[in-house]
C-alpha cells in the first residue's frame, strides 16, 4: 500500500519522542520518599517547637544506602502544627541506588493536621537515571548527567496521609529533543496513576518542528504505560490523530511500543497527499526506544492518495517494517487486500483503472523510498478496467503475483504463476478466457498495461472457438491475442493449426499464418450436392488464413488446397464457406485455380478432367462451377479453352448409386454438362474447333459449337463451318447445320 515513506517514518519518530517527553511526567513518583521525609520532621524535633534551625538537612537510610536527602537553607516550624521549608533541595536515589532525582524549590509548608504539603512558587524537578549507582560508594552522584528531564510546575499539593499529590496549574518539561507542557496534574498512590487533567502539549525540536497534543494523559506503574487520550500530532501539513494512545514502557522507562485505538488516521501532504485510516496503530520500537522496528495498522484499513498518481487501498490489516535509522524496508498487507490506481486517458490509450486483490501482499521497498517488488501471497487477481460505460474488461488470476516497479516507483511487470488465467468480458459477447502456467503483464507509464504473456499448455476458449498452445501474447490496446508454439485453434468443427494464430478478441477475427491446415469434420452428407457433397471431412492447406465475425467463412491464401476424398481445388486463394460449402477461388496467368472432374469413359473407367482458370465459384447446392479469366478443361483425348466455363455436375445420389461394369461405385462429383463462352476452342488429336459457344453433354460425349461461326480444321478434309456443328467425342463424325440462307448439311463417316 504505497505512501510517502520518508513522511510516516518521522511521524513514527515524532510518536516516539513525544512518549518519552510525557514520560517525564513520572517526577511525581518522587513523592514517595518526599512523604516519608516530611511525615517524620515533626516526631523528630517536636510539633511545638517555634524557633528556627539554619542549614536544616534530612536523609533516609535502608542497608546502608541512602534513600533521599532533603535539604534546606532554613526550616521553621510554628505552634499551629505548621512548617515552612526555605530554599529546600531534595535528592531521591531510589531503593537501588539508581536514580539521581533533584527536586528543588524556594518555598515549602506543611501542614502536620491534614498532611498537605504545599509548593509556593516554581518548583524545579530534574529526572536523572543512575545504573552504576549499586557499585559505587553511597550518594555518588553519576559521572555524566545525561540529558535529564527536567520539569516545573507551581501550587503542588502533596498529602503525606494519602500518598496523593495534584495541582491545577500548568507543569512544563523538557529534555534535549522536545518540551511540552499540560495543564492540572494529579497523582493517586494507591493505583500508582499520575494523571494530565488537560490540554497536554509536546513540541518537538528539530528544522520542522513539530506539536503533539492530547486531551488528557496518564501514567500508570503497573503496568507502565502512558494513555493519551483524543491525541493529534501536527508537522508542518502533516498530521496524525487517534481516539487514544497507549505508550508501553520498560524498567527504564524507555518506550518499547505504542497502540493507538480508534479513528487512527494519517495526512501525509505534498505533491501525492496520502490519507490513511485504521481502527488500530501499533508502532514496536528497539531496545533503546530509538528507532522503530514496525508499525501494523489493522482493523478496516483505508488508503487514499491524490495528486499525479492517485490510489485507494483496503485492507484488513498492514504491516511496515523498518531497518536501522528508521527506513522502511517492507510493508505487508493482509486480509482481502485490494489495492485501485485510476489511470487517465491519453492519446493512445483509454482511462482506465488498476485492481488488485489478494488476501495478502509484500511490498518491498528500495532505500526506504520508492517500492521496488511486490509479492502476493494466497490467491489473487489483477483487473483492468476502462472507465468508459459499457466497456470491457480483463481479469488476470494466478496461485501468485510478482510485481516489478521502475526507478519512479510505478508499475512496470506484472508476473502470474503457477494457474494462470485471464477473462477478458464485452457487454453482449461470452467471456473469452485463456489460461496457462505462467502470465506476464508489461506496463508502460502513461498507456497502462502493453501486453500480457501466457507461457506453458496455454488454452483460449471464446464461445464455440477454442485454441491451444505454447506461448501467448496479449495485446489490450488491439485486443489481439498471438498463440506460437504448435498452435491449434477449433472453431466449431473446424480444427486449425500453423505456426502462428491470432485472434482480435472484441471483433472475433481470427488469423493463421505458416503452413496452415485446416480440416472440417461432422459433415453431414448432402445427396442433392456434387463436388463436396460428402460426409468425408475437407482439408485445407495454405500459406495464410482469415476468419472475419462469421466463423463459417475463411479465406485462405498462398498455394491453397482444398479436397474432400480424391476432388481437388488448387489456387493461390480460396475462401471457404462451411455452411453453404460453397469456393470462390482466385489465381493468376503462373499461378491458375486448378480442380479435377471426372466422368465415364469407354468400358466403365473413370476419366479425370483438368480444369484450369483465373477465377473460381462454386456452389454444392447448385451442383455448377462457374470459371472466369482464362479457362482450360483437359482431358485424356481432347483440351478445351474459352474465356469462361461452367461445369455442370451430376448430383451425389445418382452418381453415387451408379455401378460401373465392374461393379465398383462411380466417383462423386461427376460430370454432366460443360457450358463455354468467348473464344471457344477443342483440341482433339486430329482436328480443331472453334466458335462463340459450347455445350458439351458427358452422356454421349457431344461437343455442339455455335457462334463465330463456328468451324473445324481437320488434317485430312479440311477445313468446315456451319451455323452449328456438333463433333463427337468417340469417333471422328462432324455434324453441320445450317439456316435458310445455307441450308445444306454435310456429314463425314470415317470408321475407325
Amino acid at each position: 500500500m504505497p505512501v510517502n515513506i520518508s513522511r510516516l517514518r518521522r511521524w513514527f519518530a515524532a510518536a516516539a519522542i513525544a512518549a518519552g517527553v510525557i514520560v517525564g511526567g513520572a517526577y511525581f513518583y518522587a513523592r514517595h520518599r518526599v512523604q516519608n521525609a516530611l511525615k517524620q520532621v515533626p516526631e523528630k524535633i517536636g510539633a511545638d517547637i517555634r524557633q528556627s534551625a539554619q542549614g536544616y538537612t534530612y536523609s533516609q537510610s535502608v542497608q546502608g544506602r541512602t534513600l533521599f536527602k532533603i535539604q534546606a537553607a532554613k526550616a521553621l516550624f510554628k505552634l499551629d502544627g505548621r512548617a515552612e521549608l526555605r530554599d529546600v533541595a531534595i535528592t531521591l536515589y531510589g531503593k537501588d541506588a539508581g536514580r539521581f532525582d533533584q527536586i528543588y524549590g524556594s518555598d515549602f509548608e506543611y501542614d502536620t493536621q491534614s498532611g498537605d504539603v504545599t509548593a509556593h512558587g516554581k518548583v524545579q524537578i530534574d529526572l536523572e537515571a543512575n545504573p552504576a549507582g549499586l557499585t559505587s560508594p553511597d550518594q555518588t552522584p553519576p559521572k555524566e548527567l545525561k540529558n535529564p528531564i527536567h520539569l516545573e510546575t507551581s501550587g503542588l499539593v502533596f498529602n503525606q496521609k494519602t500518598g496523593d499529590a495534584q495541582t491545577k496549574d500548568r507543569v512544563d518539561f523538557r529534555i534535549s529533543q522536545a518540551s511540552g507542557s499540560a495543564i492540572g496534574v494529579s497523582y493517586v498512590s494507591k493505583s500508582d496513576t499520575l494523571t494530565f487533567d488537560s490540554q497536554v502539549e509536546i513540541t518537538l525540536a528539530g528544522p520542522k518542528a513539530a506539536i503533539v497534543t492530547a486531551a488528557r494523559g496518564t501514567i500508570t506503574k503497573d503496568p507502565r504505560v502512558v494513555l493519551l487520550q483524543t491525541v493529534r500530532m501536527q508537522q508542518g501539513i502533516q498530521r496524525g490523530e487517534a481516539d487514544n494512545a497507549t505508550l508501553f514502557l520498560s524498567s527504564d522507562n524507555t518506550l518499547d511500543r505504542i497502540l493507538a485505538a480508534g479513528n487512527v488516521r494519517v495526512a501525509l501532504g505534498g505533491k501525492q497527499p496520502t490519507q490513511l485510516h485504521a481502527d488500530q496503530l501499533e508502532l514496536l520500537l528497539d531496545q533503546g526506544g530509538d528507532e522503530l522496528r514496525a508499525a501494523t495498522f489493522s482493523g478496516n484499513v483505508a488508503m487514499e492518495s491524490a495528486g499525479s498518481s492517485p490510489m485507494k487501498g483496503s485492507a484488513g490489516r498492514v504491516v511496515a517494517s523498518f531497518s536501522g535509522d528508521n527506513v522502511l524496508s517492507k510493508v505487508r498487507a493482509e486480509e482481502n487486500v485490494r489495492l485501485l490506481q485510476p489511470q487517465p486517458s491519453t492519446p493512445s490509450a483509454r482511462a482506465q483503472t488498476y485492481e488488485l486483490n489478494a488476501a495478502a501482499v509484500n511490498f518491498f521497498v528500495a532505500a526506504g523510498k520508492r517500492l521496488s517488488r511486490a509479492e502476493t501471497s494466497g490467491s489473487a487477481q489483477f483487473r483492468v478496467q476502462p472507465t468508459a460505460p459499457n466497456a470491457g474488461q480483463t481479469l488476470i488470476t494466478a496461485a501468485k503475483f510478482t510485481a516489478q516497479f521502475d526507478a519512479l516507483g510505478q508499475l512496470a511487470s506484472v508476473h502470474g504463476a503457477p494457474d494462470a488465467r485471464i477473462v477478458s468480458t464485452n457487454p453482449g459477447q461470452p467471456d473469452r478466457v485463456s489460461t496457462s502456467l505462467a502470465v506476464d503483464a508489461n506496463f508502460s507509464p502513461g498507456q497502462g498495461m502493453e501486453t500480457a504473456e501466457q507461457q506453458g499448455n496455454v488454452m483460449f476458449t471464446d464461445g464455440d472457438r477454442k485454441a491451444w498452445a505454447d506461448h501467448a501474447r496479449y495485446t489490450p490496446a488491439n485486443q489481439m491475442l498471438e498463440l506460437t508454439g504448435s498452435p491449434r485453434v477449433l472453431d466449431r468443427n473446424m480444427a486449425t493449426t500453423a505456426r502462428t494464430l491470432r485472434m482480435n478478441r472484441a471483433t472475433g477475427e481470427g488469423f493463421a499464418d505458416g503452413d496452415v491446415k485446416s480440416t472440417y469434420t461432422d459433415l453431414k452428407p448432402q445427396p442433392g450436392g456434387a463436388l463436396l457433397a460428402s460426409s468425408s471431412p475437407i482439408h485445407v492447406t495454405a500459406g495464410a488464413m482469415t476468419i472475419h465475425r462469421n466463423p463459417a467463412i475463411a479465406l485462405y491464401t498462398g498455394d491453397v488446397h482444398l479436397w474432400q476424398d480424391a476432388r481437388v481445388v488448387a489456387a493461390p486463394s480460396i475462401e471457404f464457406d462451411r455452411n453453404r460449402r460453397s469456393i470462390v477461388a482466385s489465381g493468376s496467368a503462373s499461378q491458375p485455380v486448378s480442380t479435377v472432374v471426372v466422368q465415364t469413359g469407354k468400358h466403365g473407367r473413370v476419366v479425370p478432367t483438368t480444369i484450369t482458370s483465373g477465377q473460381l465459384t462454386y456452389m454444392d447446392n447448385e451442383r455448377k462451377a462457374h470459371y472466369a479469366d482464362g479457362v482450360t478443361a483437359k482431358s485424356t483425348d481432347f483440351t478445351l479453352t474459352s474465356e469462361q466455363m461452367d461445369v455442370f455436375l451430376e448430383p451425389r445420389n445418382q452418381s453415387s448409386g451408379d455401378r460401373s461394369a465392374g461393379g465398383q461405385a462411380s466417383e462423386e462429383g461427376k460430370l454432366d454438362h460443360i457450358v463455354a463462352q468467348g473464344q471457344v476452342v477443342v483440341t482433339q488429336p486430329t482436328r480443331r474447333a472453334t466458335g462463340d459457344q459450347l455445350t458439351y453433354t458427358a452422356a454421349d460425349s457431344k461437343f455442339v459449337l455455335t457462334g463465330g461461326p463456328p468451324c473445324i480444321f481437320d488434317a485430312e478434309r479440311g477445313k468446315i463451318t456451319g451455323v452449328s456443328l456438333t463433333l463427337f467425342r468417340g469417333d471422328d463424325r462432324v455434324l453441320v447445320e445450317g439456316t435458310d440462307t445455307s441450308p445444306s448439311v454435310t456429314q463425314t463417316r470415317v470408321a475407325r
